[in-house]
């Protein structure tokens, strides 16, 4: 087992009726409240929440959009600039919530806030951004109990990451109530956003790590029992507390201690989302078989266990690892993914081009567990993938 430090300092507030909580939990007498599209006047969480915030005052930032977008971030950060806020409460999913880290980290910082992305700056120093809590809608990403976050800058149209151990939620309130008005579609990238999450940081190569694979095989089959289920009975409490705590068990840290990760299937489908606007856990839909298909031989020994544990295939352990792809894509079709970029867009002809050409300028010239992604298999992923 790898070295390792296991930080996570979220005070993770699971269950019925805890929005009431908020007025406990905020520290603060005048806040930043952040959301996305408006879902949250629909379903009743807005009410909740001012309901519970009577006595704070509360300065109210709409529109952060999915894939939340760089340029409409920095209007927020200019708002608690001059309204001299401390504090900021994210209502909404993982991009209301990886937003509002942006936000968090923009506020103080001094220079081009467009570096924070460019230049992947960690942030280590609590005095060095705004605290913030969040009220989690949309169980997917596990950013509720995670400091990593994604952006989108438009101008350019690059998906970029932030992070540091100063960038996690001071609370997260996680009512498994209010995923009973998503639409099947939100519910469908969720299951398959959580069900990649913990790929990445399990489909890598043998070690000796037994608990982390157990627990995230432990994961991976309890999302494969109620994902389909909880697409169609979203009221039933049962399906939706699993579903929502294996989505932030999936990325929360704990099962990537001491284990190899690979992140390549997410860095190449932040390109097609920042590209074409297909929904990220598409994204992962359609590039995660094909890069294990590409990278089959380096993956074999994960891929053959994966499936005997995940998946009960039995066979010779080349027929089992093969195998374990197909029942992966199948699953995905099952969650309602359309596993090819041309099921998605019609212009992806210059794809591979174009994403090969970013990875280099940025010099990522080796993605994954054993840094053996090189562009040239980037190519190939995602030519696949057309």
């Amino acid at each position: 087992m790898n070295n390792f430090e296991l930080y996570n300092p979220v005070n993770y507030v699971f269950g019925k009726g805890q929005i009431a909580k908020l007025s406990e939990l905020i520290p603060s007498q005048k806040i930043l409240l952040t959301y996305g599209g408006g879902s949250i006047f629909k379903n009743g969480i807005y009410e909740q929440v001012k309901n519970a915030l009577q006595d704070v005052e509360v300065i109210e930032f709409g529109g952060i959009e999915p894939n939340p977008r760089f340029e409409t971030l920095m209007k927020a950060v200019e708002i608690i600039r001059q309204e001299k806020i401390d504090f900021i409460l994210a209502v909404g999913g993982g991009s209301v919530i990886d937003g509002t880290k942006f936000i968090s980290a923009a506020v103080q910082f001094e220079g081009d806030e467009a570096d924070i992305l460019r230049k992947r700056i960690l942030f280590k120093d609590l005095n060095d951004v705004v605290p913030f809590g969040t009220v989690l809608t949309l169980p997917a990403t596990g950013s509720e109990m995670n400091s990593g976050a994604v952006v989108t800058i438009e101008a350019t149209h690059e998906k970029l990451t932030l992070g540091g151990s100063a960038l996690f939620p001071k609370f997260s309130i996680c009512d498994p109530t209010v995923i009973e008005s998503l639409p099947k579609r939100q519910l469908q990238n969720g299951v398959v956003d959580a069900f990649t999450h913990v790929m990445e940081q399990y489909l890598t190569y043998s070690h000796d790590a037994i608990l982390q694979d157990r627990i995230a095989e432990g994961i991976l089959q309890t999302l494969i029992e109620i994902g389909p289920k909880v697409v169609e009975n979203p009221t039933d409490y049962s399906l939706a507390s699993n579903y929502m705590w294996s989505c932030t068990m999936a990325l929360n840290g704990l099962i990537s201690k001491g284990v190899p990760t690979d992140w390549a299937t997410h860095m190449i489908g932040h390109e097609l989302t920042a590209l074409y606007e297909i929904d990220h856990a598409r994204t992962l839909a359609i590039i995660g078989p094909n890069l294990y298909k590409v990278m089959f031989e380096s993956k074999k020994e994960k891929l053959t266990q994966y499936g005997k544990r995940v998946w009960n295939l039995t066979g010779t352990d080349e027929e089992i690892a093969h195998q374990s792809i197909e029942k992966t894509v199948d699953f995905f079709h099952t969650m309602g993914m359309k596993t090819k970029i041309s099921e998605n867009t019609d212009s992806y002809e210059e794809t591979a081009n174009i994403i090969v050409k970013r990875f280099e300028e940025r010099g990522w010239k080796g993605l994954g567990e054993k840094q053996n992604v090189t562009p040239e298999k980037v190519r190939e992923i995602v030519e696949m993938s057309y």
